[in-house]
């Protein structure tokens, strides 16, 4: 049976300095100056080295196979010096057979390269590409029979249910090398053994299936597939699935299971503060629990392939998933070759999860490419050959504002989706409005979606009179709330998601006063602080009973009286000013109130068991903090 050797401690990392110093993975060389502005953190080749003793294994009876899970973006591996594996892509999994090149002690180098080429994506794009390895590096331990670890970097299992009247029929193909018969069993949830199959392509049928119904029941079966020889198991793979059925009607919107089920949700970018993306598993619990607080159902994972582990937790948090290849911003001749081979190692390693439906294919290639006949073409092997490799599922691609309704490039695949900033990059909330019920009428039985929408928000930056373009946390809320009401004005879009649940790193942008940041999250690039932006959407889409006053942060106010905005998700809200009643609300979402201020004014909002607490001072001139100091940049966008 398999095992698994973890090699992450004890790397020496020789750095863009020519030094060598001593790293555990995971690792980044540009978690500092990725994330500090000014477009000039470093992309080049480094190089790690590690010593590790060979795991005990049988050479005549075993194979053990090096396995990377994520090299940023190119990677050069040698054991022992000989080369054995040359990766591009910096966010897939991908492996190598290292049984007859294994000594008692061994070197292992990898060169990683994030350096500037015409190959290779991304290569021009709104967040930084932090070079490294910065995913888990393992030895595995197989039987020389085994279940195929060679097959574009995935399980080598690919289970596929289709849901068939009250029945599900499951197809369960296996890869597999060396000798022996394949056998499987389906677990339920419980543990309970529910199904058993033989052969490497064969269907079974698991009657009344409970089924994988999004947030309310994202229920899991578990396949567990076994490669056996002369009655003895050589090896065992086990791979979790859901059985669900999907569709997009483009005058309804999306369906889950036959019911209609809309999807309200976020985008989500992987790094942290000082870290990059070289993050723990607890960080990404961390991510996850928040997207769950929100009571988001639909995450586009942007603008790459995530972490095996994130996809897991999406399974098991029944959130519905757009996964996509960074292909983005510009289309590269050289790079054809890359998006496919990318798009081919994201839907095979990612195909047995349930929470993905769509893949996509691009995003706003149209921003500065040059063949846009080459480009075109491109989408269209790309499209195809997703549904080639899985028939089960939709394709989608995000569409740059500039990039109109008539463009070919929106009708490629089989939904659309529009990163649109109006209200925000342009002035004129209405905007959007307009421009959903424009394509709408030209394509009305075209798939819509909203891929990114969102403003920059600072929590230190704050004005009684917000405005596009001030930072301040108040405009961004009221951005939100804007287009909160204009999303349930229309109900046929198939998806929306929020650009960005939390604030990112993009080297290229100085905006909000602190350089080298995107600050359009929900949340800050810590996650330490919930802008008060989240909790709007709180207020739309979380059953979890809650209160929150607004501007909490902007404390110190010239003004006699102001107005106190509280967000809920309760129908009553009662505000309290230093301890007395002032007056009790019901509504929906937004309750505003008229507070007189005379020094210190302690405020508490009440909305059934749920309070929150706030104070205000009346102060006699603008606290100068609350607002964006202008100074000079050249690089006040990415672009």
């Amino acid at each position: 049976m398999r095992s698994t050797t973890k090699l992450m401690k004890n790397w020496q990392f020789t750095g863009p300095d020519g030094k060598t110093t001593a790293v555990d993975l995971p690792h980044t060389w540009n978690n500092i100056d990725g994330q500090d502005g000014g477009n000039d953190y470093w992309r080049g080749t480094c190089i790690y080295k590690t010593q590790f003793t060979a795991p005990a294994f049988d050479k005549d009876t075993q194979q053990v196979w090096l396995q990377f899970e994520g090299v940023n973006a190119s990677a050069k591996v040698t054991l022992n010096g000989v080369e054995v594996a040359r990766h591009n892509g910096g966010y897939s999994t991908f492996r190598a057979d290292v049984t007859a090149l294994l000594a008692d002690s061994n070197e292992l180098i990898v060169e990683a390269d994030n350096s500037k080429n015409d190959r290779v994506y991304p290569q021009k794009a709104d967040f930084t590409f932090y070079g490294g390895i910065y995913r888990d590096v393992s030895l595995l331990v197989v039987n020389r029979n085994h279940i195929a670890l060679d097959y574009l970097g995935g399980p080598g299992v690919q289970i596929t249910p289709t849901v068939n009247g009250a029945n599900a029929d499951i197809e369960v193909k296996t890869w597999m090398e060396g000798d022996g018969e394949v056998e499987f069993s389906i677990y339920d949830a419980a543990g309970a053994e529910v199904l058993t199959g033989k052969g490497r392509d064969t269907t079974v049928t698991l009657e009344h299936p409970h089924l994988w119904d999004g947030v309310r029941d994202p229920y899991l079966y578990t396949c567990a597939v076994r490669l056996v020889l002369n009655g003895e198991v050589q090896d065992e793979v086990r791979q979790r699935f859901g059985v669900r059925s999907f569709s997009v009607d483009p005058k309804r919107g999306f369906f889950l299971n036959g019911r209609p089920y809309p999807l309200h949700g976020v985008s989500r970018h992987q790094d942290r503060k000082g870290l990059g993306n070289a993050i723990t598993r607890e960080m990404h619990d961390e991510d996850m629990q928040l997207i769950k607080e929100l009571g988001a159902n639909t995450i586009r994972l942007a603008h790459y392939q995530h972490d095996q582990y994130f996809y897991d937790l999406c399974d098991e948090a029944g959130m519905v998933v757009w996964a996509e290849i960074p292909y983005i911003s510009e289309h590269m001749p050289n790079g054809r070759e890359n998006t496919i081979s990318q798009m081919k190692e994201l839907i095979v390693q990612n195909y047995n999860h349930a929470c993905i439906v769509c893949w996509g294919v691009s995003n706003e290639i149209t921003i500065s490419t040059k063949d846009n006949r080459d480009m075109r073409d491109n989408h269209h092997v790309l499209n195809d050959l997703c549904h080639e490799m899985d028939k089960t599922r939709l394709t989608t691609l995000a569409c740059y504002a500039m990039c109109g309704p008539f463009n070919p490039v929106a009708h490629i695949t089989d939904l659309v989706s529009w990163n649109l900033y109006l209200g925000w990059y342009v002035p004129g909330l209405f905007l959007n409005d307009l421009w959903m019920d424009f394509f709408h009428l030209c394509y009305p039985n075209r798939a819509l979606g909203f891929s990114e929408y969102g403003a920059e928000g600072m929590p230190n930056l704050h004005s009684s009179h917000p405005r596009r373009g001030d930072h301040t946390e108040e405009y961004q809320a009221i951005y939100h709330e804007y287009m909160l009401r204009c999303f349930d004005r229309h109900k046929w879009l198939w998806a929306t998601h929020v650009w960005n649940m939390y604030d990112f790193a993009a080297d290229a942008r100085d905006q909000g006063g602190e350089p080298g940041m995107n600050h359009k999250g929900l949340v800050t690039f810590d996650r330490k602080t919930k802008k008060d932006s989240f909790y709007i959407y709180k207020a739309w889409w979380s059953d979890e009973p809650f209160v929150h006053i607004c501007s909490k942060r902007y404390a110190d106010r010239t003004e006699n009286e102001i107005e106190v905005k509280v967000y809920s998700n309760q129908k009553q809200v009662s505000l309290y000013v230093n301890g007395e009643k002032l007056a009790e609300q019901e509504g929906e979402h937004i309750f505003k109130f008229r507070v007189k201020l005379n020094g210190k004014t302690k405020v508490q909002a009440v909305a059934g068991d749920s309070i929150d607490d706030a104070v205000f001072r009346k102060v006699d001139a603008p606290n100068p903090d609350y607002k964006l100091t202008k100074k000079k940049s050249t690089s006040a966008n990415w672009v």
